[in-house]
């Protein structure tokens, strides 16, 4: 509840800032209190919220766009399905082919919305064996884990590669509206490599962070 209030008394008022930094427990995060002025450095760490820099701000930063055009294809395959259910109940005439719209784009805004969710780290964590362990620790293993991440996200971006020429060379489309594949595979491709190099971005401001130095 103690964070809680100080985000919502950060947001409301934007003069007051964290004197100390959150600290982590096996509950979460607990901040110590607040204090003026405002030019002071939040001290709240980037998973409660606070302030990044340098490349970590920029990956945020592009990341959270991306998130963004994910989000406004989301929005579109939201309205193309009610469309397409309210024109086969007005006139018995849905739109053609709208399962397949909805399939690939749905897969790219997924994708989309990966990326930032890790330069957040907004994953769902389970620290259940670890609480016990110094918070530097805890960070090594962090920073391995996104690590491993990254290496599985790699090699599912290498299938994807390939897959995606393969669709281009044997010009693959879909059933009933004949739409190319290939541009869709190519595009969660590239997301899905973005999402990898978040990670290990996202690995080496732990490792930082760890060792008192700020991420290039």
């Amino acid at each position: 509840m103690q964070a809680l209030a100080a985000v919502a008394i950060g947001v409301t008022e934007p003069n007051l800032v964290a004197r100390e930094p959150a600290v982590r427990t096996t509950r979460g995060y607990v901040m110590s209190g607040l204090e003026l002025p405002a030019g002071s450095p939040a001290g709240l760490p980037v998973e409660a919220g606070g302030p990044v820099g340098g490349a970590s701000h920029w990956v945020e930063r592009v990341t959270g766009w991306i998130a963004v055009f994910g989000g406004l294809l989301a929005l579109a395959v939201a309205l193309l399905v009610t469309s397409s259910v309210l024109l086969r109940w007005l006139f018995n005439a849905p739109i053609d082919g709208d399962f397949e719209y909805v399939k690939m784009v749905t897969a790219i805004a997924v994708f989309a919305y990966l990326p930032y969710t890790q330069a957040r780290r907004g994953n769902i964590m389970v620290d259940t064996f670890t609480g016990w362990l110094p918070e530097r620790w805890r960070n090594f293993l962090d920073a391995f884990w996104d690590l491993a991440y990254a290496a599985f996200m790699g090699f599912a971006g290498y299938c994807l590669v390939i897959g995606s020429l393969e669709a281009l060379k044997s010009g693959e489309t879909t059933m009933q509206r004949q739409i190319v594949l290939w541009p869709s595979i190519a595009l969660a491709t590239g997301l899905c490599i973005l999402l990898a190099l978040t990670s290990i971005a996202t690995a080496l401001k732990l490792v930082a962070k760890t060792t008192n130095r700020s991420p290039s």
